[in-house]
């Protein structure tokens, strides 16, 4: 399978006490206009792990198998950073979705699983559960892949011109770093403000400026956390802030820290807000 490019978004993800075992791997060509990887981790530790981030504007399938937990659930798009701990021993298998792309299996308004975990078999019933017992039957994470195909690729079909759109819309922030403003998505879309504010309630579960907001915070975290990372005034211009005060309060909401207490090493006499 082809190489994925690093994963973004991953806030605090301290040395591991112990095995802690990832692999992420890319869908088949059917696939693939829908699911954007699949991961799988396996763990085995002396003291409990942490971990933290601001995920991307997408929903995620997860099967967990651990001491303390079984569950199959349907992770819906977060409107803030979230963490989890993982202790013991145990494994996850995991589908991260493409913005937009989930709720061609949901049927619904991608609003109605914001910021909720529902159980997988309530959207796919028995299916599901057969799912998440052929996944605990191997530990081959190909085989996962296939089991996990094979359950999706006839509910997800062809996806329809109208996801794509919004979906190639949301991808487009991204990686276009010139998109910092709502009023700048509205000439790239060419929609109108309303009509564009409830597409993405509808596909995304999340408004567009939310997620201008959420990708914008992404590479501000990538960039506080680089060798020599910029100015805090720099970072929040170039990041479409009118200043640094509003920068340092959508950091601070989101990850929960300044970017100053984020950063390692802040520049000498710059203050984070």
């Amino acid at each position: 399978m082809l190489a994925l490019p690093p994963p973004r978004g991953i806030l605090r993800a301290p040395e591991p006490d112990g095995l802690l075992d990832g692999r992420r791997l890319v869908p088949s060509s059917p696939l693939a206009p829908f699911v954007h990887h699949y991961w799988s981790i396996r763990w085995s530790l002396r003291s409990p792990f942490r971990g933290e981030a601001l995920p991307h504007p997408a929903a995620q399938i997860l099967r967990i198998a651990s001491a303390t937990e079984r569950s199959a659930i349907v992770l819906g798009v977060s409107s803030s950073a979230f963490s989890r701990t993982l202790a013991g021993e145990g494994e996850t298998f995991g589908v991260s979705f493409r913005p937009v792309m989930f709720r061609a299996l949901l049927g619904a308004s991608m609003s109605s699983v914001t910021d909720r975990v529902v159980p997988l078999a309530t959207l796919l019933g028995e299916p599901a559960r057969a799912w998440a017992r052929a996944i605990d039957a191997t530990h081959d994470a190909e085989e996962k892949v296939a089991l996990t195909e094979a359950l999706l690729a006839p509910r997800l079909g062809t996806p329809s011109p109208d996801l794509e759109r919004v979906r190639d819309l949301v991808e487009r922030i991204a990686v276009g770093r010139s998109i910092v403003r709502v009023d700048d998505l509205a000439r790239l879309s060419t929609v109108d403000m309303r009509t564009l504010q409830r597409s993405f309630r509808t596909h995304v579960g999340l408004s567009p400026k939310a997620v201008i907001r959420r990708y914008r915070l992404h590479e501000a975290a990538i960039q506080l956390r680089a060798p020599h990372p910029p100015s805090l005034v720099d970072l929040a211009t170039s990041l479409g802030y009118a200043d640094q005060a509003h920068f340092g309060r959508d950091f601070k909401r989101a990850v929960g820290q300044s970017p100053g207490a984020f950063a390692p090493c802040p520049a000498r006499g710059t203050r984070a807000p």
